[in-house]
């Protein structure tokens, strides 16, 4: 297990002083980005094979949303490792040991010379450390695309300010891109997201968004393909 302890400023709230979304995935995303520190072997191979782990699909359970000032501490565990995923649990609790947010989360080994998916032997497998699957409600890591209904808005550019150090779009601006599509009043207890095709720099993807009866289905495509489908209930 990894830890990261964080406090609620004010670049991480929003209007109501409620630290945002995208900001506790930052933070998850910090801290399992971190974790590879804790597992040498796993580190050393890794970066002998010119090997990176890219994030498939997460899902969100919203507990409580933390206050402005408040105390958290980040944990993440791997719980299941095969030859080309990983499976882990990253949970924010606040500072009386209560989870604030549950998550669990798929991913994927990758060659990042040419992006294709990439086997890890298995003797840096065993050298793994697995945790304990925790707790949660444990959902589906597909999302299943309507086939009608679906309201297409305006494309919105990929920015130099939302690329990361893989060269694609972060995993937390797909989030906070469909967000900004959410109706005002639309209170988010839940998230899932499937990642299919990275966006880069001077992409354009264009949302469709789903209404349902519980909750709202935003996708969000570059030209034809699929690029992630992020579900909100």
């Amino acid at each position: 297990m990894y830890t990261l302890t964080y406090k609620v400023t004010t670049s991480t709230c929003d209007s109501e002083g409620k630290l945002k979304l995208y900001s506790a995935l930052q933070m998850m995303q910090d801290c399992s980005e971190m974790w590879i520190d804790s597992e040498p072997e796993v580190k050393n191979y890794f970066l002998q094979q010119n090997m990176a782990q890219l994030l498939a699909t997460r899902q969100v359970e919203i507990i409580r949303v933390p206050d402005y000032k408040e105390e958290l501490t980040v944990t993440t565990s791997v719980y299941g490792m095969k030859p080309m995923f990983g499976f882990r649990n990253t949970f924010i609790y606040d500072a009386q040991g209560d989870p604030c947010y549950k998550t669990w989360s798929m991913g994927a080994f990758v060659d990042k010379a040419v992006g294709k998916l990439k086997r890890v032997d298995d003797a840096t497998i065993q050298s793994m450390t697995l945790e304990p699957q925790l707790e949660m409600n444990y959902k589906d890591r597909r999302i299943i695309l309507p086939k009608d209904g679906g309201k297409v808005l305006e494309p919105i550019k990929v920015l130099r300010a939302d690329i990361d150090y893989n060269k694609h779009l972060n995993n937390a601006n797909y989030v906070r891109m469909a967000m900004e599509l959410l109706p005002e009043n639309f209170v988010v207890s839940g998230l899932r997201v499937e990642y299919r095709v990275a966006a880069k720099h001077g992409d354009c993807l264009t949302p469709t968004i789903y209404k349902l009866a519980d909750g709202i289905i935003v996708s969000l495509s570059i030209g034809s393909e699929v690029s992630a489908i992020i579900e909100f209930t």
